[in-house]
């Protein structure tokens, strides 16, 4: 069965005095019946892993080589070393704004695998694709070559035209989405498929959060804004486990 997991994608936001939040969080989740995962900025993750508690903590980023002459990079075992477990990749914001490939994504979530990372690797669509009725096309053929040969990773479907913006796909469209996502797990995978955690992002809040989690083969949230604060992640996270 996929876990229900709550992830935090902190972005390019928070300092040292954001901590305070993390431990917020940490307290409360003990006594929530879900996966929580926070991803910080790479300078918070060290202090956030002494906080973290039951929480797990992710960086946003990682090279797909071991480590080099690539200035300004992190590798997926510096990550590890400073207490991660997970890591985002292939966020459009990366694909977008610094050309990222589906083949890049795919290496990078290898190199993770290799260093005892958990991938999680985002898909989605923009708003001409999914006005011009390309949506399932585009998301499936990024998925089918940016995942790696190991199925232990997380999925999270992020329409680019939902993120930030407040606007949320329909429900329809968003079990569409879901359903295709799991069957090409499966159809990659075979039946480890059907245990890969399928998340659904862009404007996650908790007004719409009870909404999304009631959706088949949606498992959780990776929540951008909302994740900032506790009294904003703390009831999306307890929707989820109510779900």
């Amino acid at each position: 069965m996929p876990q229900k997991i709550a992830a935090g994608n902190w972005k390019m936001n928070g300092t040292r005095s954001s901590l305070s939040e993390i431990q917020a969080i940490a307290e409360a989740a003990q006594d929530i019946d879900c996966t929580a995962i926070l991803c910080p900025p790479a300078p918070l993750i060290h202090s956030a892993a002494g906080l973290a508690g039951p929480l797990a903590i992710g960086g946003q980023n990682c090279h797909h080589a071991k480590s080099g002459a690539f200035t300004g990079d992190i590798s997926a075992e510096q990550l590890v070393d400073c207490g991660a477990s997970y890591v985002i990749l292939g966020h459009s914001e990366r694909r977008e704004g610094y050309g990222e490939s589906d083949t890049l994504v795919r290496d990078k979530a290898q190199e993770a695998l290799r260093s005892g990372l958990t991938p999680i690797i985002c898909l989605g669509e923009s708003r001409d694709q999914r006005t011009a009725g390309q949506a399932l096309d585009i998301v499936l053929a990024q998925l089918s070559v940016s995942v790696p040969d190991d199925a232990q990773i997380i999925i999270a479907y992020e329409p680019v035209w939902a993120i930030g913006t407040g606007l949320v796909p329909s429900v329809a469209e968003i079990t569409e989405m879901h359903d295709a996502l799991r069957a090409q797990l499966h159809a990659i995978y075979g039946a480890s498929g059907q245990d890969i955690s399928i998340l659904y992002g862009g404007s996650v809040k908790p007004s719409n959060a009870q909404e999304i989690f009631a959706i088949p083969n949606v498992n959780g949230a990776l929540v951008g804004g909302a994740s900032l604060k506790a009294e904003d992640f703390l009831p999306i996270m307890r929707s989820l486990a109510e779900s």
